[in-house]
């Protein structure tokens, strides 16, 4: 079975497309390694794939060419233990860490404007 095939599958990619540009830019690894989109996936396979800011280590259950709902699509590989505690600790550090643009909204006003020129002296 196609490695694109069973991502789209799988539901880790909406599209195949989309699936065969993230093997072709690396975001989806094969044994630690780079691969291909038309790479023959076999169950024991292990896949490191990145998908925004996770990344999730998984190992191929079974394989599929049909997609099917997101319960059937979860039983077709299973996540490793490591990569879910850190996944979990980076979510909690999105979670909780600050954003330094809160309070900010949209563009800046005149009186930030003149803040900023009083504090770097160009005005």
């Amino acid at each position: 079975m196609r490695l694109d095939k069973w991502l789209w599958a799988a539901r880790w990619f909406k599209t195949r497309g989309l699936a065969q540009a993230a093997i072709a830019a690396g975001r989806v690894k094969l044994h630690d390694g780079r691969t291909r989109p038309a790479h023959a996936l076999k169950v024991g396979d292990l896949l490191e794939i990145r998908v925004s800011d996770s990344v999730w280590h998984v190992q191929v259950v079974a394989l599929t060419d049909k997609r099917g709902p997101a319960a059937q699509a979860r039983m077709l590989y299973a996540e490793s233990e490591a990569s879910r505690a850190e996944r979990e600790r980076r979510a909690d550090l999105r979670r909780w860490g600050a954003d330094p643009a809160a309070g900010r909204k949209g563009r800046p006003t005149k009186r930030d404007r003149r803040k900023l020129e009083d504090f770097t002296g160009s005005g």
